[in-house]
């Protein structure tokens, strides 16, 4: 009588569990552990989530670290979904580990300040040179790996399927660029590329965390649940126009676009009430200021020589060291190189802000420049200010695909046809939640000079007067 052989049991991960304050209780795989007590990830304990809104709210002291960890299990979570519901898309564990290792390194590549640092500063300092934080983020992710010796753990393929989740394609499109750009996995698993940085409609786990996570650290509601978008996803084969193969492409149920449309009013809401605050923005823009006549004093250690600020961005092992630390490395200088810098954020710190003026909403086809309107408004206030003594901060507030909505780019399905994906037109979206318009920008205004309280008064009663003017314009005595 034949004997059955004993089944091999396989080796259990030793997960370890961290205490999230947005999450509960998370597990993860020990080598997002590794990647977690090395100097590249530590370094995003302190680099603040939100900029210079700490100075605005004061919860908003949480920073890249947690939200990476956050995105991590969110990652894991949604891909062992995914995996549980639907057998047939062929995720395997190996799947699994690499896109929750692109959720946890996804922001190593943040500097000081996270979007001030790549958004403003830079700009300022290397005019021309396109650089982004995520083009860090897989240079360290690269640079993390092989520092302490962790290149063995994952295969090639596997490091490049991470830093394309993270990226995207690795290669620059070009017209002999072929029809599937990544090379990390095959086109049957195109999905997995929409977990964790989606670059089809912006709907990912990264925004799930970091709305989650802002809106309990600034005191505000988030009415959008990522767990019940999770919940109904499901993964579909899409046909789009000039592919007649389609794409496997992450769906979501009919009945949950008013939940999806309320993650981008969350979206909306912190842009409007945080993100483009305007003592925070007129924050920034001052600790910017800060940066750049700091950029050539603030130097670090390289690979292979010295660089200043602005230069770390070139070289991994000097970015390492380069955190929110220099704003007090600045402030709390002796040296006479860091004067103005230094001036600037004692400014910052006793709150004496440039004042603000008002703010009015840029019209469609408006094509006046700043200086324009700088001069404008320095006519409206006479021989007291001239166009210098202004500054301006346009910001833009959209769905995140700009005037796109991106509801357009998400496909749905019905619960009696779960395999085939369509479109939701307009008409069968409520009017209480479709918006009007998908993006818009205002211009604010602020004032270099210091104003007693009757000179502000004064000065925003002059600025009111001159924004009716610019709404209402007189009608031209020479036409119609």
């Amino acid at each position: 009588m034949a004997t059955e052989e004993p089944k091999k049991k396989t080796a259990r991960v030793q997960t370890k569990v961290f205490n999230d304050p947005v999450h509960g209780h998370v597990e993860l795989h020990p080598l997002l552990c590794k990647i977690i007590d090395t100097p590249q990830f530590q370094r995003l304990r302190n680099i603040k989530q939100l900029g210079g809104a700490y100075y605005v709210y004061p919860g908003a002291s949480h920073n890249r670290f947690e939200h990476s960890i956050g995105v991590a299990h969110l990652a894991g979570q949604f891909a062992r979904t995914l995996k549980e519901r639907q057998l047939e898309l062929g995720i395997d564990d190996k799947d699994i580990l690499c896109v929750e290792v692109a959720g946890l390194c996804h922001d190593l590549g943040h500097g000081p300040f996270s979007h001030l640092f790549d958004g403003n500063f830079i700009p300022k300092v290397r005019p021309g040179h396109k650089w982004k934080h995520e083009e860090a983020s897989i240079a360290m992710f690269d640079h993390l790996m092989r520092e302490n010796g962790l290149e063995n753990e994952l295969d090639e393929d596997d490091r490049v399927f991470i830093k394309e989740m993270i990226f995207g394609p690795l290669e620059p499109e070009t017209s002999e660029r072929k029809e599937w750009p990544y090379k990390g996995r095959t086109k049957d698993k195109s999905f997995l590329y929409e977990i964790v940085s989606n670059k089809r409609n912006g709907i990912d786990v990264d925004k799930f965390d970091y709305f989650a996570r802002d809106c309990l650290h600034l005191g505000m509601k988030n009415s959008f649940d990522h767990c019940r978008f999770i919940k109904f996803a499901r993964v579909c084969k899409v046909a789009e126009d000039g592919q007649p193969d389609g794409e496997w492409q992450i769906c979501i149920r009919d009945k949950e676009v008013s939940n999806i449309y309320e993650m981008f009013h969350t979206r909306s809401r912190l842009h409007r009430r945080a993100y483009q605050h305007k003592t925070n923005k007129i924050i920034e823009l001052m600790i910017t200021e800060a940066f750049e006549k700091a950029d050539k004093h603030i130097r670090r250690k390289g690979s292979d020589r010295e660089l200043i600020l602005s230069e770390t961005i070139d070289d991994m092992e000097a970015y390492t060291k380069l955190t929110d630390h220099i704003f007090d490395e600045i402030l709390n200088s002796s040296s006479a190189d860091l004067k103005e810098a230094r001036e600037i954020l004692q400014k910052v710190v006793t709150r004496k802000f440039y004042p603000y003026l008002g703010q009015i909403k840029r019209q469609q086809n408006q094509n006046i420049t700043e200086m324009e309107l700088k001069e404008q408004l320095a006519e409206e206030f006479g021989v007291t200010m001239k166009p210098n003594d202004f500054e301006i901060i346009v910001s833009k507030i959209d769905f995140g695909m700009k005037h796109k909505n991106p509801i357009d780019y998400l496909r749905f399905y019905k619960k009696d046809d779960s395999n085939k994906a369509f479109r939701f037109s307009d008409d069968q979206v409520s009017d209480f939640v479709l918006p009007r318009v998908f993006s818009e920008q205002w211009i604010r205004f602020y004032c270099r000079k210091s104003l007693t309280n009757d000179d502000l008064k004064a000065a925003r009663e002059t600025f009111e007067n001159w924004r009716q003017t610019v709404l209402h314009p007189e009608p031209n005595a020479d036409g119609p």
